[in-house]
């Protein structure tokens, strides 16, 4: 599945995906592991001649194809340094990078190894892809892991793509089985070993073997935080509306982005959030460190950081039920036919599927028909209305509650 450069998909429904296969296979008991790919220099290492066999192979006419070729032909490129430029330099290689078509032309050349994928789970985002799998045996995980890695090197190798080796890692997710004492080997096809992470940034997130997003909130708290103090340092600079600006736009963005992701994290990891969201609005407000954070959401007209993650994971559902998701996402909910006439079964809800554990409560599969479900005691949606109309409603519904004793 490719979820690079493609409308309605992005960073969050492809980690959302893979998140909710991991999460389902630790339900079940599962060892689940994966294996992080990094390509050096994918976009510049296109062949042109196998990129038209491609295009060929699609159906594109003769008048394309030709069109493509004049395209890739007599490229050049220069270097500009202190006004002085070099000569220039032929590319016989790769897709234009900053161009509207170089995107979707590597994502037609690289799509294809998607089929070498196996007994494996496979995602790419652009030259960003995980191979994942899981079962009862790590043994036998281990060793699909491998066949398909395998297979997918060959892939990369037919298309002149080189292996990013020291990049390339491994990660066994064990939040509920004993770690086992020595784990085998994932080697490349030149026999070098990766190196197995408890840590691992996909996609702008970090992900750890636990999916307790520790380290992913600790990187957002450090980022935060020096931002935050470089505008403290500066803030007779500002004026109050130039305050509310900056936060606005280069603090909320950084808590915002993954939100529906890492919020399954514990409140202890997410109230750490909440202490530089409060210092963030401080900085707005100019309002003493004694006061209390329910008045500086009323200060600044700003919701708490819970009600923010709460806002974007309904929307995330309620664009399911409009199948404004990626089909890998909208495939894992499922609208309830009510077997009876009832009061309650006028209003749209979702089979809520069956879970072994914590594990599973957590997939999107599960909180997703969950959350949806909660929802609709008090909005009581009968049919599907816009996504514009339902923001609307939502924001009525969703308020800050103080629950400090």
């Amino acid at each position: 599945m490719q979820s690079g450069f493609r409308a309605g998909h992005g960073c969050t429904s492809a980690t959302l995906k893979v998140l909710n296969d991991i999460l389902t296979a630790i339900d079940k008991k599962h060892y689940c592991a994966a294996v992080f790919i990094d390509l050096a220099k994918a976009f510049d290492s296109v062949n042109h001649h196998i990129l038209i066999g491609r295009l060929n192979s699609l159906g594109f006419s003769n008048d394309c194809l030709a069109w493509f070729t004049n395209y890739f032909s007599d490229r050049v490129q220069c270097v500009k340094s202190e006004g002085l430029l070099s000569g220039p330099l032929a590319v016989s290689m790769g897709v234009p990078q900053g161009s509207i078509l170089g995107p979707t032309l590597f994502s037609v050349y690289i799509n294809e190894v998607a089929l070498a994928a196996g007994e494996s789970l496979i995602h790419l985002y652009a030259d960003d892809t995980i191979r994942y799998t899981s079962g009862p045996s790590l043994d036998t995980v281990l060793t699909t892991l491998q066949a398909s890695f395998n297979a997918i090197q060959l892939s990369f190798r037919g298309l002149q793509l080189l292996l990013n080796t020291s990049k390339t890692k491994c990660m066994l997710f064990n939040r509920s089985l004993p770690a086992p004492t020595r784990l085998s080997n994932i080697t490349t096809l030149d026999g070098s070993d990766l190196e197995y992470v408890d840590n691992y940034k996909y996609l702008g997130v970090w992900l750890d073997c636990k999916l307790s997003f520790q380290t992913h909130i600790k990187h957002l708290q450090s980022n935060v935080k020096s931002r935050i103090g470089f505008l403290f340092r500066n803030k007779a600079s500002f004026t109050h509306a130039a305050k509310h600006t900056l936060v606005k736009l280069t603090i909320l963005p950084i808590l915002d982005f993954g939100d529906v992701i890492y919020k399954i994290a514990s409140n202890t990891l997410l109230n750490k959030l909440d202490a530089v969201y409060h210092s963030a609005i401080r900085f707005v407000t100019k309002a003493p460190y004694t006061t209390h954070h329910c008045d500086l959401y009323a200060l600044v007209g700003w919701p708490s950081l819970h009600t923010r993650r709460q806002t974007h994971w309904l929307h995330v559902i309620y664009k399911t039920l409009l199948g404004k998701v990626p089909p890998y996402l909208s495939s894992l909910v499922t609208i309830a036919s009510p077997t009876c006439s009832t009061r309650s079964s006028r209003y749209i809800s979702l089979v809520t599927p069956k879970t072994n554990s914590l594990f599973g409560r957590l997939s999107f599969q599960f909180s997703a028909a969950n959350d949806w479900n909660e929802l609709q005691k008090s909005l009581k949606l009968e049919t599907l209305i816009s996504l514009t109309s339902f923001k609307h409603q939502l924001s009525e519904q969703l308020t800050d509650y103080c629950t400090c004793t």
